[in-house]
């Protein structure tokens, strides 16, 4: 052991070489921490744009190893924005007599678009009223092809979320899927599906997991879009809620799809046509 006062007398290269390392390595200073300051800022600028993103999602937005991001993040402390959601009952659907409908696409795994449309409806509370917002989900895209904003949850704003979406895709589903709210079970939501030959499914009463990916929605949904009362009228309100969706569609990274929605429909729908393509040039 060298003690304070023999290594005062020794000369750097004594020292070094009594410990049986070159006299350069006393010089080294370590670069991963500086390295991980770089990193953490990084980090952070993702964080601000997505608050809600955990280490998957970043490493994913950054292309860089999940493992080391979410090193960083616990070393500097990185959490990312988190609200604890509650969720909404329907208080006209309490005592609502189950469908005649039941579910069938509990069995089946989208391999296109337009397959399965799925519905739903949730609250946004705003100076101390409700505002409601419908969406009409593609299942195998995640994107949300269809939405309304209403101040009363009814079937007219379920309608509208739904036509939306006939005009956007400029198709339709085999199959629509819903919770059995009174809204889809109304008359004119059912004929709307039946004029249009769309198979009907919903979700057994009581079990909100057969829903499962809209009601993953509208929690990310609100944990990215934050407290409503920050905008000072409706109008600002409605304008955030369509910028968010928005965003949703063409920025949020999906964990499952490895993209956004619409960067995975597209990059489908090239896959399709160049595949079509090759199979004419054989034909010819």
């Amino acid at each position: 052991m060298i003690t304070k006062d023999i290594a005062k007398k020794l000369t750097k290269t004594e020292i070094a070489k009594s410990l049986g390392v070159s006299r350069q390595s006393l010089y080294y200073k370590p670069k991963k921490p500086d390295k991980d300051l770089e990193t953490k800022k990084i980090i952070l600028s993702v964080m601000a744009k997505h608050k809600s993103y955990g280490h998957k999602r970043i490493a994913m937005e950054l292309s860089m190893n999940k493992k080391k991001v979410r090193r960083i993040m616990k070393k500097f402390n990185l959490k990312p924005y988190r609200r604890r959601i509650k969720r909404f009952t329907k208080p006209d659907d309490i005592n609502k007599a189950p469908t005649i409908y039941e579910n069938l696409i509990k069995e089946i795994i989208p391999d296109r678009p337009n397959l399965i449309w799925v519905a739903d409806f949730t609250y946004i509370p705003f100076q101390c009223k409700f505002i409601y917002l419908a969406t009409i989900m593609d299942l195998f895209t995640r994107e949300i092809i269809g939405f309304a904003v209403s101040l009363a949850h009814d079937r007219f704003m379920c309608l509208d979320a739904l036509q939306m979406a006939f005009i956007k895709t400029k198709s339709k589903p085999k199959y629509h899927h819903d919770d059995q709210g009174s809204e889809y079970d109304s008359e004119d939501y059912l004929q709307k599906l039946i004029d249009n030959q769309i198979i009907i499914s919903m979700s057994a009463k009581g079990h909100p997991w057969e829903n499962g990916f809209q009601e993953s929605f509208y929690s990310g949904f609100k944990l990215d879009f934050g407290q409503p009362d920050q905008y000072e009228n409706l109008g600002e309100l409605i304008e955030a809620i369509y910028l968010q969706i928005n965003y949703y569609n063409t920025s949020r990274i999906h964990t499952s799809l490895k993209t956004n929605p619409v960067r995975f429909r597209e990059q489908y729908q090239f896959k399709s046509l160049k595949i079509n393509s090759q199979s004419l040039r054989q034909l010819v």
